[in-house]
């Protein structure tokens, strides 16, 4: 019989546990939310939006590092003088078509100028 008053508590306490914990799991997530809740775009303590710029600035700069994205699309009105110009600028690879594209820069003539080079 007293083993039982012993299991019986034994329960009682995990049950107690189990319910704190649930509990403290609850406030904490009610509180962890509620300070990163997205306020109103403009508002005082807009987080959200530098949080996202900074995001698809790290992007870009990681798709421009793997010469997957150019730094900057090609523009009407581009002219370079050679490839240096429109790597240094980031317009770099210039697809047949797009401005600033000149057939003298493409050594392969496959439509491609300024290609990325196996040494960058």
């Amino acid at each position: 019989m007293n083993q039982l008053f012993i299991y019986l508590a034994h329960l009682q306490s995990m049950r107690t546990s189990t319910i704190l914990t649930i509990a403290g799991a609850i406030m904490v997530g009610a509180v962890v939310g509620f300070g990163t809740a997205p306020t109103q775009h403009g508002g005082p303590g807009d987080t959200t939006a530098a949080v996202v710029d900074a995001s698809q600035a790290m992007l870009t700069d990681a798709a421009v590092t793997a010469h997957i994205k150019r730094r900057r699309e090609p523009q009407a009105g581009d002219h370079w003088a050679g490839c240096n110009d429109a790597r240094a600028v980031g317009t770099a690879p210039i697809y047949r078509g797009e401005p600033g594209y000149d057939e003298t820069m493409d050594g392969d003539g496959d439509g491609i100028a300024c290609e990325p080079r196996p040494d960058a």
